[in-house]
């Protein structure tokens, strides 16, 4: 007995002693060569070291200096992967708690209005009342708060409140041109923002135009904080909804049912168009890098319900599911896009962005933000809500109060055929249509026409010219200057000659 367990002893001594060797050949010994390279560096060194000279000794330091950047660019590198993987798996963390806090809530939203229905339940029990139908709405509301979360809360949040809006009596008749220079004094007495007062013009010119409109420039010229500060003045905050580059069709922009969970993944998108349904003033989203995928994909349909001339046809299908799990505001699913919305796009253009091709371009006004406006004196200055109904009013009695001149029509027309004769570009009816509208209510804000006009073939027409061989045009440009010049005055359309200039000196 006793050799077995001395067998079992040694058997147990030597696994033990060759797993150490294991580890020690795995991870210390090519440690040990290491080392022992480097006293074959020393020795290499000692050889020549005496015969270095003057000239040698210098590289030699070079060369020290450089092998150092090296090992301490190596060690940052090293130290950047670490950080950088660090703060991916806090990122990952965090988003994974906030979805669970998500969750959470929305589990004990739809236990409190269970709760809720409980109690009314009882208390109308105790009064003897039998109403078939509370029953029914009770447990409609529950479905809805589980399938929709977000809008059903946007429900409970607007029921039974009035959501009109009036203005204050002193200022019952302000003007298209009051709003404007009252939106740019408060713009820079309370955000400390400065737009130039032909770019506000430009603003509201826009928005009684379109429904889209474009924001473009260099990083840091505004282009978020004029949308938003729209907004602080009308006294809604706008949505800012992020577009990622991976969006590639509507559900993207809207959400999607998920027949898994039996819930819909609602979107900021939807949720501030659902919302805008409920209001009666003015409503922003804006649509943050809105290029950085491509535009006519994810907002194709968007694109095509605003082509509707019968507003009561701007319907987008958000669900198929019934009635009895959809949120108020969706009739079979589909939803009313309100006239109160409007939606900025903010693009950048460079490497990582898309372009914006002419159909959006068409549908939408561009504006573009390259410079900072000059810092200006302005009185504390108050928002103002401002009711849909009455700002759309002011754009009617702009467009019947300063329709387009005919005189300015026909310059206009006659420089829209000298571009087509020459350079083969032109626009449609949907162009003119706008310029007929943006023209009078860029007047009814303070403007004039060949301003307005000027800006209209800036950014409808030579816009256009970016498709040109523009390197082999040197000579139609400049002749393009001059027609006009003759044909408006040499002091006018300042933008569109600063444009064609900028495209002579890129040819």
């Amino acid at each position: 007995m006793s050799a077995f367990f001395s067998y079992l002893r040694e058997t147990f001594e030597t696994f033990w002693v060759n797993f150490v060797r294991w580890l020690e050949a795995v991870f210390v010994e090519p440690w040990r060569l290491v080392f022992s390279d480097f006293r074959d560096y020393g020795s290499i060194l000692d050889r020549y070291i005496a015969q270095f000279g003057a000239w040698g000794w210098i590289f030699f330091i070079l060369f020290m200096l450089l092998m150092l950047a090296l090992l301490v660019g190596i060690g940052y590198l090293l130290f950047l992967i670490i950080r950088g993987l660090v703060r991916l798996g806090r990122k990952n963390y965090e988003k994974t708690k906030l979805v669970a806090e998500v969750q959470r809530l929305n589990k004990e939203l739809f236990f409190a209005i269970q709760e809720k229905n409980e109690v009314l339940k009882l208390k109308a029990e105790s009064l003897g009342l039998e109403d078939p139908t509370l029953a029914d709405n009770s447990k409609k509301a529950a479905l809805v708060a589980e399938t929709f979360p977000k809008l059903a809360a946007v429900d409970l949040k607007y029921k039974d409140k009035d959501t009109s809006v009036t203005l204050p009596e002193i200022d019952q008749n302000i003007s298209l041109e009051q709003l404007a220079v009252r939106y740019r004094y408060f713009a820079a007495s309370q955000l400390g923002l400065f737009y130039d007062i032909d770019m506000v013009r430009t603003l509201f010119a826009a928005l009684g135009t379109v429904k889209i409109i474009i924001l473009e420039g260099i990083s840091g010229t505004g282009k978020t904080s004029l949308p938003y500060s729209l907004g602080k003045f009308f006294l809604n905050d706008v949505a800012i909804c992020s577009v990622q580059p991976s969006w590639r069709d509507r559900t993207e922009l809207i959400g999607y049912y998920n027949e898994f969970t039996k819930k819909f993944n609602e979107s900021e998108f939807l949720r501030a168009i659902y919302e805008a349904s409920y209001r009666k003033d003015i409503n922003i989203i804006i649509l943050d890098e809105m290029n950085l995928a491509r535009i006519e994909y994810y907002f194709a349909e968007f694109l095509s319900i605003m082509e509707m001339p019968n507003v009561d046809e701007w319907i987008v299908e958000v669900t198929k599911t019934s009635d009895d799990y959809n949120p108020s505001q969706l009739v079979g699913g589909k939803l009313l896009i309100n006239q109160n919305i409007w939606f900025f796009g903010t693009a950048n253009n460079d490497d990582s962005t898309f372009t914006i091709t002419d159909k959006v371009y068409d549908r939408a006004i561009s504006i573009s933000l390259n410079d900072r406006g000059a810092i200006f004196d302005a009185e504390f200055t108050e928002p103002l809500r401002v009711p849909y109904t009455y700002l759309k009013r002011l754009f009617n009695e702009a467009v019947t109060n300063f329709p387009l001149s005919k005189p300015s029509l026909a310059k206009f027309n006659k420089l829209d055929e000298y571009v087509v004769a020459k350079f083969r570009i032109g626009f449609g009816n949907r162009i003119m249509r706008q310029i007929k509208i943006f023209v009078p209510i860029y007047v009814a804000s303070g403007g004039t026409e060949v301003e307005a006009l000027d800006f209209m073939f800036a950014s409808k027409i030579l816009k256009k010219f970016k498709a040109l061989n523009l390197a082999f045009m040197h000579d139609e440009l400049k002749a393009l200057i001059t027609e006009i010049e003759k044909t408006f005055g040499k002091n006018n359309f300042k933008q569109s000659i600063r444009q064609i200039e900028m495209y002579i000196n890129m040819s």
